[in-house]
């Protein structure tokens, strides 16, 4: 049987051992693998710990109330780095030879900025020098860690993955102080365009391929689409196959739906077969239309859930696409 899609995972896994689970991905998901991130094994390892590990020339320290931007590297970001580069390693010897699509993530410019607080205080969000330096160091992070990554698997096509789930709520207005008694303003789309841009292209320089993850109800779909990403992973669930991610994929921009369970259920495949088949009927793509342009994932990371669905969710996704 013809197969019309790809199946991979978000990028979390629960536990704390990775070659156990890089095992998993590869034997699961082996036609588009990813680099697992385990934050069961703390902070440094968490999507903002191991996304600083890749900023360049910026500081970091883990405080009580989260990562904060420092002078100079402090104690955990000097772990998440190493922490980092030992992945690295595992990833290098267990996917030695692999040929075909490799992908990393990184959490985005936004939810970075929404998550990491500056010197004095309060988040990066609340200022836009702040923000712009950010996304700078950032995107050059990114070309020196895609270069390490294609070192290392010489014949792979690599694909990043920019993880960005408080983007919804930083266009909305939706983030609170680090007082928790208030909001911070709205970024306006063109700012927010021009840091996922300054993202996009760097990723592009360096020979990757560009993905965003946003697994929230209110996708921007028009904004990340034109801010360069090549394809567009989101929670299907959450979505409704409306005009725009018609216009989007007519367009050239790939579709990751997830549908397969992030936590402990059961769903046959035939049910999530068909849930995927009505999202694209709806917006009139058939199968020969999606051809090699779809790829299926779970709803979100898998870090909540047992050791046995991780591995069961991918095996799912995978089993989809055929």
């Amino acid at each position: 049987m013809r197969r019309t899609m790809t199946g991979t995972g978000i990028g979390s896994m629960p536990g704390e051992d990775l070659a156990e689970t890089l095992r998993i991905v590869l034997d699961t998901v082996g036609d588009l693998p990813f680099v697992p991130e385990l934050p069961a094994r703390g902070a440094p390892a968490g999507m903002i710990g191991r996304s600083g590990a890749m900023l360049d020339g910026l500081g970091l320290d883990l405080q009580p109330a989260g990562w904060r931007f420092t002078p100079a590297p402090g104690l955990d970001h000097r772990r998440a780095r190493s922490l980092l580069a030992r992945d690295l390693d595992l990833v290098e010897e267990l996917a030695h030879g692999h040929v075909g699509r490799f992908k990393q993530q990184v959490a985005g410019p936004w939810t970075l900025a929404a998550m990491i607080e500056r010197p004095l205080g309060d988040k990066v969000l609340a200022d836009h020098g702040a923000r712009r330096e950010l996304a700078e160091s950032l995107a050059e992070g990114l070309g020196g860690q895609i270069a390490d990554l294609r070192r290392r698997l010489p014949d792979a096509q690599i694909v990043v993955q920019v993880d960005e789930p408080a983007l919804p709520a930083v266009l909305g207005a939706g983030v609170p102080t680090a007082s928790g008694f208030s909001r911070h303003r709205a970024v306006h789309p063109p700012e927010v365009d021009a840091a996922l841009r300054m993202v996009t292209e760097a990723i592009r320089r360096a020979g990757a391929t560009p993905v965003v993850h946003v697994c929230a109800a209110e996708v921007p779909v028009a904004l990340l689409a034109g801010a360069g990403f090549a394809a567009i992973s989101f929670d299907q669930g959450l979505a409704r196959p409306t005009d725009v991610w018609a216009e989007i994929f007519e367009s050239g921009v790939d579709l990751w739906p997830g549908v397969v369970p992030s936590t402990d259920a059961d769903l046959s495949d035939r049910v999530l077969r068909g849930r995927v088949d009505a999202f694209f009927d709806r917006m009139g793509f058939g199968e020969d239309s999606r051809q090699g342009r779809v790829v299926v994932t779970p709803t979100c990371g898998l870090a909540g859930a047992s050791p046995a669905h991780a591995a069961a969710a991918l095996t799912t996704a995978a089993r989809l696409t055929t």
